[in-house]
């Protein structure tokens, strides 16, 4: 064998995708690694499970907004079909910022539907197609929880001392939510179409 043969194969192991690897975690779930952000390890672990609770709920609103975005109906359609899919884009962008956050705490954030089906509090919609007042009720009652918890973790987290988690759930999670549900809400508002 010449040297040319030699670095080509040298290369071309280079090259091959080492696929179907397998290996223990290295951090399992539930397990909190210190991080030299100056909360205790008492905070850090009670806002992960908080936000690991929320991270699950908030998929659910976000999945339940793709659902209702996809069997919309009716005379409203194309309105509703397009704010679905913005408020479910908006809900992937938080899902995001909170599993960051409980990344940046330590945890470990869940992400597989089946652990977020597990755990979420949103109740489990018909797989069918539903009417547009019942999929915006829905949406309401997915905000509404959603809201409830944000407050609430945003309580605990200012006093436990952790203002970044307060601030993503005041700034971020509770704004976000409550302007959409102003959005949703005036859709279900039992008003005139062309006289009053």
């Amino acid at each position: 064998m010449n040297k040319m043969t030699l670095d080509a194969d040298v290369i071309m192991a280079r090259a091959t995708p080492l696929a179907h690897q397998q290996a223990h975690e290295i951090q399992p779930f539930g397990h909190l690694v210190r991080m030299p952000i100056a909360l205790s390890e008492i905070t850090c672990t009670e806002s992960v499970e908080s936000l690991n609770q929320l991270v699950a709920d908030t998929i659910a609103l976000r999945d339940l907004y793709k659902k209702h975005h996809w069997q919309a109906a009716g005379p409203t359609f194309y309105q509703l079909h397009l704010l679905f899919d913005k408020h479910a884009d908006e809900q992937t962008e938080l899902v995001d910022s909170i599993a960051e956050r409980i990344q940046l705490l330590g945890g470990v954030s869940i992400a597989m539907a089946h652990d977020v089906a597990e755990r979420t509090l949103i109740p489990r919609p018909p797989k069918g197609r539903e009417a547009t007042p019942v999929q915006i009720s829905r949406l309401l009652h997915a905000h509404e929880i959603v809201l409830k918890e944000a407050r609430a973790m945003a309580g605990r987290a200012a006093e436990g001392g952790d203002d970044g988690t307060n601030d993503l759930l005041v700034s971020d999670v509770i704004r976000r939510n409550e302007l959409q549900v102003w959005f949703l809400a005036e859709h279900v508002v039992d008003v005139p179409l062309v006289r009053a």
